[in-house]
């Protein structure tokens, strides 16, 4: 029995040194935002007044980072209400039926000193494929910084068929993600050459 209890104890310290020996980090909401924009004859582009984001680590190499955002498919912003409604609509985000717009990384990928390729699954109208994000970091090594990409997916490959009446509209919609993160706790975050 007491065996069981060190052995237990041994591992609970060892699962929180490691966990302390991981950068944590805490998103900034308000100067953080997800656009999107879409090539039309009347310009379609906005934002969401929704969401949340989360990047964490298992170590403080850069490779091991997650990244994960979640989006209400509801709280989309054209600044138009007509543009907003047909959005939400069952032609586009069927917002009443799928709520949520998500992407999970699967891995991270270094392609420069401060550019990344982020595979991973992108959901949107309840269908899942897989979508990569291009990422730069600013201020990389001191704690807190800007995480800016854009992504590009077929509206198409998700349902999105149809168009809005007496507007033409391209089948590439383009998300433009800007994260501001700061470190909180835990080592910095090591980048590759």
């Amino acid at each position: 029995m007491k065996f069981t209890v060190l052995f237990l104890l041994a591992c609970t310290l060892t699962a929180s040194v490691a966990e302390a020996q991981a950068p944590v980090f805490q998103i900034d909401r308000p100067d953080s935002s997800i656009k999107f924009s879409v090539k039309a004859s009347v310009a379609i582009d906005g934002s969401f007044d929704q969401w949340d984001a989360s990047l964490t680590f298992t170590s403080p190499d850069v490779t091991t980072g997650v990244l994960k955002i979640t989006v209400q498919a509801a709280s989309v912003n054209t600044g138009s209400g007509m543009k907003d409604g047909k959005l939400k609509g069952k032609d586009f985000f069927d917002a009443k039926h799928d709520p949520l717009i998500t992407f999970v990384s699967k891995k991270v990928v270094q392609t420069g000193p401060t550019t990344f390729d982020i595979p991973g699954d992108f959901t949107i109208r309840g269908v899942t494929k897989p979508e990569t994000l291009t990422l730069t970091v600013e201020s990389t090594g001191t704690g807190t910084g800007a995480i800016t990409g854009t992504m590009a997916f077929d509206r198409k490959d998700y349902g999105m068929n149809s168009g809005i009446p007496f507007i033409k509209v391209a089948d590439r919609v383009q998300v433009d993600v800007d994260i501001h993160a700061k470190r909180v706790s835990g080592p910095p975050v090591k980048f590759g050459e």
